[in-house]
């Protein structure tokens, strides 16, 4: 039957299945011959995915993935410059291109391209083409350039966010409806196909535009009628550049394509095809996954040598059918015996919200084989049909909470059960609330960072995605948003039990592939003595949290106010009238059209750039801007810090409790989040001053313990200096020393500007700092601090050594490794560009920063036993400080035990050439302590 009436046809953008499969997932290489394969498996397990998800009434009955075919088309003879700006392909992702389309054909999927045409033109044709036809039609894509094809029996899907775009999408993203969206486009540009525009109209200016005159030649015409003058130059004087813009933006509908909608009709895949393509990329998992779904026998594939001792990796197919409910004692007795005969168990809970210091436990999930989990429920209420908060009564079918506890506490405590999780510090929180010690486990998270750092990120479900060709059950759809928003104790147990040991299911699956690989990529010192045992003292510490006084933020938050308050009104002296100082398009305007400051420039909005580069670069002018640049530091220091930490003290203990996220840095260093305390500023005297509202309790003392110039002693170990191994050595001012060295002023004549020079460039030369970024810490003219940098390189030549091994190290292998064996890993250190740039710094950095990091982590591990017979709790850790709260009396002996530590963090693994040396300090808050 000819296409028409009924028929639905789904066009799937392949180029964007490619890039999203490549980007988003790890290196993959076949294990027969090294070739890389990382995309091909992406790409295979989204179209298993798309196949899986198209069933039913709504399910296409037509279907082609569509790719581009070479880079030359025929915009290339409309504009030479079109798409001129984009990088190369990957080399990496190159031989795998034409194994995409293989894959796309042994599914038995059309797959189409046209010489001189891109993928999106044979997508417009086809769209049209299924329109004129009666029938409907489904990109699938977010590719903005598809939107203009939106409307008459047309949609787009978002697969990725399994979001679908119709007119009203369009218009939420254009400010118009698709038929207007070339227009929109060709005022605005587009920089990543080099698209010219209008220069200084952005989407939302094109937008307002195109719905106030009708359409673009409109427009263009009645130029003469716009009343502000910029807007009305620009689109007189680039009238014909805009209409080249639309032409290049614009989607031929009437490709040459020799093929018919009819060729494209839903076919089933050749089982023996689809596998012998599969087995040949030796994807085992998908191999299985695909074998079982089409009901037949997977092909086998030869393993490769198995590690001693490593679990068996399963294969077995994900199945929420198989998940089971556990409601009586009987049927945990049941599990219990099983974890006891494996010796391990993954472990999950479910909790009544994310802070650890006031969510309540929900339930508990378990999982000993791979697709066998189960679900503890223990606090579910009663579904009472819609009214989800109305009732405290239990959901039936659960056990009573404390018996649970009581069968469960044995064995999460036993030595000889290893349980397995998921950022277990979470876990291990939730069960000290309930006097239960979790020990001893291993961390999926964990193992992912020690492996991975720098890659990908290492929530569950990016490893589910990558790693077993699984997206889990989302959250969100239980629980709800907004105001309409429910805790998972109100989750129907239905819903709650799947969701659940699903968690447990795949934690158990990543541990399977994670354990044996730690060895094989030599991480497993790293993960065994500096990422596992940090879990429970951070734990330890962020339950115990830190005193901070509400009454002094306060009066701060009132002073800032006071303060904002004069400086906003000599702001508006200075520009001459009144404005919102917090506005930028407003600053822009009075900086660079009243003012005629130099250097304003433009972004996609049509609004000046006022950040604070761009505002520290004029204050060198002007004092206004300098006197913005105070008022936004006041306006932060407010709202982040004075303001907000007041509603971060826990009402229980009166203290701020924040989390520390041990992957949260590829270098190793840890992000602390809600609140964020390592940003509190410390250079302005405002900055300071927060931390005098952390407190020491009744009859204790804030003690702060701090290395000195850690990174700069740990280059001159790492990168050999002896000028600065030997400055160290002799206790001198580093940088006193440094600017002696290089601007030859004796070290009893120094003066306090030379040496701040001095310090910028030595903590500048391990960030890689270039002499524009130099100039502008300085406020000195480029030339000149470029010299700076110049003289240091030649004083100290080691350190441009080390910089010039450290990236082709990185170039190389793709990562680097701190004294300790961490890894850093830099995918994009090859690539060109902005982004090399900032790559090749942050390689040189890592050992460095990551060393530093790793160095204060070792300390902190030790810490508890060092301190055990002290009175005293560490509170927190702030790069390269650890706060104490101690007895009054006992602060020289803590001081004198956790100086030991610190100093001696490195020993016996790495004997550095440089002392590491700790400052101390005490006081009544963090201010004076520090």
């Amino acid at each position: 039957m000819a296409f028409g009436k009924g028929h639905h046809l789904h066009l799937i953008d392949g180029s964007a299945f490619i890039f999203r499969a490549f980007h988003a997932l790890p290196p993959l290489t076949r294990k027969s011959d090294g070739a890389p394969i990382g995309a091909v498996h992406g790409f295979c397990n989204m179209l298993q995915r798309y196949v899986e998800g198209n069933t039913g009434s709504d399910a296409p009955t037509h279907v082609a993935v569509i790719f581009d075919k070479g880079s030359h088309t025929f915009r290339n003879e409309m504009y030479d410059q079109y798409k001129a700006n984009r990088e190369e392909m990957p080399e990496d992702l190159r031989p795998q291109i034409p194994l995409t389309r293989e894959a796309t054909e042994a599914f038995n999927i059309a797959c189409e391209e046209l010489e001189g045409y891109e993928a999106d033109d044979i997508i417009a044709t086809l769209a049209v083409q299924a329109r004129e036809a009666g029938g409907r039609c489904t990109i699938i894509s977010s590719d903005k350039d598809l939107m203009q094809l939106v409307g008459g029996g047309v949609e787009m899907l978002d697969a990725m966010k399994n979001t679908r775009i119709d007119r009203e999408g369009v218009h939420e993203k254009f400010g118009v409806y698709p038929e207007n969206v070339v227009d929109v486009q060709a005022l605005a540009g587009d920089s990543v196909d080099n698209v010219p525009g209008a220069p200084g109209i952005g989407i939302k200016t094109a937008a307002l535009l195109i719905n106030e005159y009708g359409d673009l030649e409109s427009l263009l015409e009645r130029a003469e009628e716009i009343k502000q003058p910029k807007r009305r130059q620009t689109l007189i004087d680039h009238a014909e550049q805009i209409r080249l813009s639309r032409k290049l933006v614009l989607l031929d509908d009437k490709t040459p394509i020799q093929f018919t909608l009819d060729d494209l009709e839903v076919r089933d895949p050749d089982p023996e095809k689809l596998l012998d393509f599969l087995t040949r990329m030796e994807f085992r998992t998908l191999t299985k996954r695909i074998a079982d779904a089409l009901h037949v026998e997977a092909p086998a594939i030869p393993e490769p040598k198995a590690e001693e001792n490593a679990p068996e990796i399963e294969t077995v197919p994900f199945d929420k059918a198989t998940y089971t409910q556990v409601g009586d004692a009987e049927a945990l007795q049941g599990w219990l015996d099983r974890i006891y005969e494996r010796g391990y168990v993954a472990v999950d809970t479910e909790t009544t919200g994310l802070d650890e210091m006031t969510a309540e436990l929900v339930g508990i999930s378990l999982c000993v084989d791979a697709g066998e989990a189960c679900y503890i429920p223990l606090t579910h209420k009663a579904n009472r049909g819609d009214d989800l908060f109305g009732s405290d009564d239990l959901a039936e079918g659960q056990m009573g909470f404390e018996e649970a506890l009581k069968m469960l506490t044995p064995m999460l405590e036993d030595p000889g059960i290893l349980k397995i999780g998921q950022n277990m510090k979470y876990d291990a929180k939730i069960f000290a609330q309930l006097g239960i010690t979790l020990a001893p486990f291993d961390d999926t998270m964990l193992m992912s960072y020690a492996m991975n750092a720098g890659l990908h990120g290492h929530g569950m479900d990016t490893l589910a995605e990558r790693y077993l060709g699984h997206t889990p059950i989302p959250i969100k759809p239980l629980l709800g948003s907004g105001k309409s928003a429910i805790t998972f104790d109100k989750v129907p147990l239905a819903d709650a039990v799947p969701y659940a040991a699903e968690d447990a299911d795949i934690t158990l699956r990543l541990w399977q592939q994670f354990k044996p690989q730690l060895h094989r990529e030599q991480v497993t010192r790293v993960y065994e003595t500096m990422e596992r045992p940090l879990v429970p003292v951070l734990a330890q510490m962020e339950r115990y949290g830190v005193k901070v006084d509400r009454d002094t933020l306060s009066r701060m938050s009132n002073a800032f106010a006071q303060k904002m308050g004069a400086l906003e009104a000599e702001i508006h002296e200075l520009a001459g009238h009144s404005f919102n100082v917090g506005s930028p398009k407003q600053l822009g305007e009075i900086l660079f059209d009243e003012m005629g400051l130099e250097g304003g420039k433009k972004g996609k909005t049509g609004a000046y750039a006022t950040g604070a580069d761009v505002l520290e670069d004029l204050a060198t002018e002007h004092e206004l801007p300098a006197r913005v640049l105070d008022w936004r530091q006041l306006s932060k220091l407010k709202s982040t810090y004075t303001d907000a930490l007041q509603d971060h003290i826990n009402k229980d203990t009166g203290r701020v409790h924040t989390s520390y996220s041990i992957t949260g840095a590829a270098t190793g260093r840890l992000a602390s989040t809600d609140p964020n305390l390592q940003n509190i500023p410390i250079r302005t005297e405002e900055g300071r001053r927060i931390r005098e509202a952390f407190v020491a309790e009744e009859g204790k003392t804030l003690v702060a313990l701090d290395y000195s110039q850690i990174e700069l002693r740990l280059l001159a170990h790492i990168a050999d200096i002896p000028e600065l191994k030997q400055a160290f050595a002799d206790g001198l001012d580093i940088h006193a020393m440094t600017a002696s060295e290089m601007f030859g002023v004796p070290m009893d004549e120094m003066t306090p500007d030379v040496r701040r020079q001095a310090k910028a460039i030595n903590f500048g030369v391990i960030y890689g700092i270039s002499g524009f970024g130099l100039a502008r810490n300085l406020r000195i003219p480029r030339a000149e601090a470029q010299g700076f940098i110049d003289r240091y390189f030649e004083r100290f030549p080691g350190i441009r050594k080390y910089m010039d091994d450290t990236k082709e190290f990185a170039k190389e292998h793709k990562f680097v490794q701190t004294l300790f064996g961490r890894k850093i890993h830099t995918p994009e250190i090859a690539s060109k560009g902005p982004r090399a740039g900032f790559a090749a710094r942050a390689a040189i950095n890592a050992p460095i920063q990551g060393t530093a990091a790793d160095v204060i982590r070792r300390a902190m591990i030790r810490m508890p036993d060092a301190i055990a017979g002290i009175p005293a709790k560490m509170l927190l850790q702030v790069h390269d400080e650890l706060l104490f709260e101690v007895d009054k009396g006992a602060e020289d002996d803590l001081i004198g035990a956790a100086r030991t530590v610190m100093e001696g963090a490195c020993d016996p693994v790495v004997k550095l050439d440089v002392k590491l040396s700790v400052d101390a300090g005490q006081g009544a808050n963090w201010a004076e302590a520090h």
